[in-house]
């Protein structure tokens, strides 16, 4: 399938192979003196002359560099008539690198199909505890999840550290799973045109003193009174979070975007939107198991499923997926 999405791209790249190969041609026949009467390699006189005796020749293109170019054009056009190079022309091969491409994906799956196989109905826990599934599990977040989550897993800004147990929709195995396969998408709306800077900075002292962070203790007592007007619906009376709506727990000191009263202020008059990409179309579904397994392990090195991570059961997305927590 062609990725111009209008029909004068495919005519533009056209026109451009086909009057390279023409503009060749025509280069070659205007060097063309070895097929006339003059020998082809007897130089002509410019007529030029420097210093009495150096005199400047115009040397003919040598024959053989001719025959190659012309050879060069006669490929160019079989090319062209054999496969896609001239906009949505496909070739009478009808070949497609992205047909190709889907091939070797295919080839490769089928490779590694039994390597995967054993772990296609295993348990998440059980998986976690297989050394060898580590081994591939830790290879696949390097490929596909370090990027965002850094390579030992603890994150940066914005991505979610995956080691402390601290979780936005809940840390369970089949919850991992779920984040994995289908993303997230978490958005903490801005308050600008709601409440002013005063009032913002007011709610940002309460929620960093929940946290036991140094505040304005003054102005603790009008933001406490703030955030029951305009954050409890989705932080809870108690500001302890709902993992059913992706809203961070902002009471156990931890933080995606910082704990700054800046930032905390940054956040709730701009707002936040990140998102987790679904690995599901890119990852297969035992790739996504391991992965599942490996990223479950990082918070439960006793590899115990009914065990809360470091007694955690909180806000801090332990997925790739952006929340209203700064």
């Amino acid at each position: 399938m062609s990725d111009f999405t209008t029909p004068v791209w495919g005519y533009f790249v056209g026109i451009v192979a086909s009057a390279g190969i023409v503009w060749c041609l025509w280069l070659l026949y205007t060097q063309r003196r070895w097929l006339g009467k003059a020998p082809a390699n007897q130089p002509v006189d410019t007529g030029h002359v420097w210093d009495g005796d150096l005199t400047e020749l115009n040397n003919p293109v040598p024959r053989w560099w001719t025959v190659m170019y012309l050879l060069m054009c006669v490929f160019a056009v079989g090319y062209l008539v054999l496969f896609p190079g001239l906009g949505q022309y496909t070739g009478t091969l009808g070949y497609s690198s992205a047909d190709d491409l889907r091939r070797q994906q295919d080839a490769q799956e089928a490779a590694t199909r039994p390597l995967y196989a054993r772990y296609e109905a295993m348990p998440v826990a059980d998986i976690a505890r297989d050394t060898r599934a580590q081994e591939i599990g830790q290879r696949l977040f390097l490929n596909n999840c370090a990027q965002c989550h850094g390579s030992d897993a603890k994150g940066a800004p914005g991505f979610p550290n995956l080691t402390d147990g601290d979780w936005l929709y809940g840390g369970s195995p089949d919850t991992i799973l779920q984040t994995i396969t289908h993303g997230r998408h978490g958005v903490m709306p801005a308050w600008t045109g709601v409440i002013d800077a005063r009032t913002a900075s007011d709610i940002a002292d309460y929620v960093r003193s929940l946290s036991g962070l140094g505040v304005d203790r003054s102005r603790v007592f009008s933001g406490k009174d703030a955030f029951g007007t305009y954050c409890v619906a989705c932080h809870g009376v108690d500001a302890k979070g709902n993992q059913a709506l992706g809203a961070p727990n902002l009471t156990d000191n931890v933080w995606l975007y910082g704990s700054s009263q800046r930032t905390i202020e940054v956040t709730i008059l701009n707002g936040r939107d990140n998102r987790m990409p679904a690995q599901e179309g890119v990852l297969t579904s035992a790739q996504i198991r391991i992965l599942t397994a490996w990223v479950w392990r990082q918070s439960h090195a006793d590899g115990d499923a009914d065990a809360p991570a470091n007694g955690a059961t909180g806000a801090n997305a332990g997925n790739a997926l952006a929340s209203g927590k700064p």
